[in-house]
């Protein structure tokens, strides 16, 4: 990973995507946990296309602003941009657009892992 390299991508804002649907609120438009999960979606793209085999990456912090709703059907496009590599550590800028301006940002952390180490640590949560 290289600091400043990009990944956006973009996203119609569906029925399942709305706060009423998700819990998140009684509002239909597009939910915070729905942008959350495009910011990590356009990150771990970035990520997935270098790691090497057997390993993946997970999301370990996310501190995000929702500033302005989003309408059902209106397009959403997530840019992740690559701020630090720390070893294993991968920390982004997110930034969330509609059609009419910015909509949310923030930052986040990934942290590159064993895909089957870090299952078998998960696994071994439910043998006690």
């Amino acid at each position: 990973m290289i600091k400043g390299q990009t990944n956006s991508i973009t996203i119609e804002v569906k029925k399942q995507h709305l706060a009423n649907v998700v819990g998140s609120g009684e509002l239909e438009v597009l939910a915070t946990p729905a942008m959350i999960a495009f910011m990590e979606k356009a990150a771990s793209q970035l990520v997935s296309d270098q790691l090497e085999e057997g390993q993946t990456s997970v999301g370990t912090l996310m501190n995000v602003e929702h500033t302005s709703a989003s309408p059902l059907g209106m397009k959403v496009t997530v840019t992740a941009t690559v701020t630090g590599v720390d070893g294993r550590k991968i920390d982004f800028e997110v930034i969330a657009r509609d059609e009419k301006g910015e909509i949310g940002k923030g930052v986040h952390t990934r942290f590159i892992v064993d895909s089957q180490r870090f299952m078998s640590k998960v696994s071994a949560k439910l043998e006690k």
